[in-house]
């Protein structure tokens, strides 16, 4: 990795390429810690930070993990991190990491093999570079701000499909907060008769990913946190899709819910939404 000693404000788009290779090895790296820790975990060790909010150390000293090393590749930038190794928020930095160490806990624990590092570089309120890795299929989804998007070095795009009727989508499910329930059991009911398929993979991270790489052509969820979404949101963008909050062009970073489509979609599946959701 590559420490970068130049002030911060002197960091121009042409740097960002090199550090989102950077930030790719640190991620490769990081993951390769949780692959060895989830052939010995142990569910005892499992700890709850809400109604069925799991966290487990591996969540934590990955974090630590992957703090230790962005720090060196940008000193001064703050964080947002889910589990707060890096101390308190400070997103009011020029720069901002924003960190989910272990996106797909639940299916960690229980020894389903879908489950991701997401980091994502933010400047001011932009979005920079982005990454996504994917800890078992050691898949490694990488993008920068006007760079594109690619998966293990090699270019990706969203899908050119037209309708929804031939597309996949991907979902997630609420585990708090569930007084909007029924209304998204409803857009759920929809969306199964009039598309190929509907999967919840239990990472957004992974979900924004695929969409990004033409594994999926849309993908929605509600009670988001950034550190969910944030690299896939990028991944998305410069892969050709669109991103927004459920039925408007808000904030899917700070906004809680994410829209994500391969562009020609998008319209459709607001229309969806739509008929349901307040």
């Amino acid at each position: 990795m590559r420490l970068y000693a130049i002030p911060l404000f002197q960091i121009m788009p042409t740097n960002f390429t090199q550090l989102s290779h950077d930030l790719a090895a640190l991620c490769r790296t990081t993951a390769a810690f949780i692959r060895q820790e989830a052939a010995t975990f142990d569910r005892a060790k499992v700890e709850h930070k809400g109604l069925h909010d799991l966290v487990s150390y591996v969540d934590q000293e990955t974090e630590r993990r992957l703090v230790a090393g962005l720090r060196q590749l940008l000193p001064e930038a703050g964080f947002i991190t889910e589990e707060g190794t890096a101390g308190p928020d400070s997103h009011t930095e020029e720069f901002t990491w924003i960190i989910d160490p272990l996106d797909g806990t639940t299916n960690f624990v229980h020894g389903l093999p879908v489950y991701s590092i997401s980091v994502a570089l933010m400047q001011h309120r932009e979005l920079v570079v982005g990454v996504v890795h994917e800890v078992n299929r050691d898949e490694s989804f990488r993008a920068v701000r006007g760079g594109g998007a690619f998966c293990n070095d090699q270019p990706i795009h969203v899908t050119g499909v037209p309708k929804l009727d031939g597309a996949l989508i991907a979902t997630g499910f609420p585990y708090k907060e569930f007084e909007q329930m029924p209304d998204y059991l409803q857009i759920l009911g929809t969306f199964m008769s009039s598309c190929h398929g509907l999967r919840r993979m239990g990472s957004a991270a992974v979900d924004l990913a695929y969409v990004a790489a033409g594994r999926f052509e849309g993908y929605f969820e509600f009670n988001i946190n950034s550190y969910d979404v944030a690299a896939g949101v990028l991944l998305v963008r410069e892969a050709g899709g669109h991103v927004t909050q459920f039925l408007k062009d808000g904030d899917p970073l700070f906004g809680r819910e994410v829209l994500a489509s391969n562009g020609l979609l998008h319209a459709e599946m607001q229309a969806i939404i739509g008929k349901f959701w307040k």
